[in-house]
């Protein structure tokens, strides 16, 4: 039997025992768990207990995992889908899903199976059959060294930032996308039960310059849950693209949904 994860407990002012909300965090496809390193600061120093379950498999650092991204390369979709799940199971109380990218996508199938008790989804990658449209060539970034990718990267994920920071978000959090889940994307897509009536709430987040997945992709999405009367909320940034979540600018994006969860009553701690 796997362990379960109890809450994190610690003292309110009074000296009671109050228990605190998870979090976790899941990245995308081609973004180290070390993306999220400032979002664990912010929601720990709101209260929140936060964690970042790397991926099996996942070096250090983005940089080894460049150097050596084999022991990641027969990673499909179905094995992450299962890893997070599992992840999520083992918490006494369903824990806040945040996802980027692909794993905005992961925390969305989730949420609708009912393992989340919310889900935040950034630039997430499409459900249901909503196509990606031409902007996204995802065959330009499964260059494992050289300038292509990194050209890759500049161009379709830190697009809205300068040269000089691009470089820098490269170097700290890029790597190619897994062979086998490239072609796990590629293929059938992942379906989620958008119609669910009993679900927690969800939040997704737009970059409006995003070229990896476009505004109008997560707009197609967000219309995929008319039909279910549970809170579903679109909040859309001007002039931010898919690097949205750890470029310079994504304490703005961080606050606006600490400040959605507060408003939809998922609070740090309980006593």
């Amino acid at each position: 039997m796997p362990l379960r994860q109890r809450r994190g407990r610690r003292l309110s002012p009074e000296g009671r025992s109050v228990n605190q909300t998870h979090v976790v965090l899941i990245h995308g496809a081609c973004f180290h768990m070390s993306s999220w390193d400032g979002w664990v600061e912010k929601f720990t120093s709101h209260g929140f207990a936060a964690r970042v379950p790397g991926w099996p498999g996942e070096a250090a650092t983005a940089a080894r995992v460049r150097d050596n991204p084999g022991p990641l390369d027969n990673l499909g979709l179905g094995a992450l889908l299962a890893h997070y799940e599992r992840i999520v199971r083992s918490y006494e109380d369903p824990p806040v899903l945040v996802g980027h990218s692909v794993g905005g996508l992961i925390a969305q199938r989730l949420l609708g199976v009912g393992l989340g008790r919310a889900a935040v989804a950034l630039a997430p990658w499409p459900v249901n059959g909503i196509p990606m449209g031409d902007t996204c060539d995802l065959a330009a970034g499964q260059q494992h060294s050289g300038l292509l990718f990194r050209a890759h990267f500049r161009n379709t994920v830190a697009n809205a930032v300068d040269d000089e920071e691009a470089g820098r978000l490269f170097e700290r959090f890029a790597f190619p996308i897994p062979a086998r889940l490239l072609s796990d994307l590629g293929l059938d897509p992942t379906m989620v039960n958008t119609a669910n009536r009993e679900r927690g709430p969800l939040l997704l987040i737009s970059g409006q310059e995003d070229r990896t997945v476009p505004d109008a992709v997560t707009r197609a999405v967000y219309k995929l849950y008319g039909d279910s009367p549970a809170v579903t909320t679109l909040k859309q940034f001007a002039d931010r693209g898919h690097s949205l979540a750890f470029d310079s600018g994504w304490r703005s994006v961080a606050d606006y949904v600490l400040t959605w969860l507060i408003a939809n009553d998922i609070a740090a701690v309980t006593g």
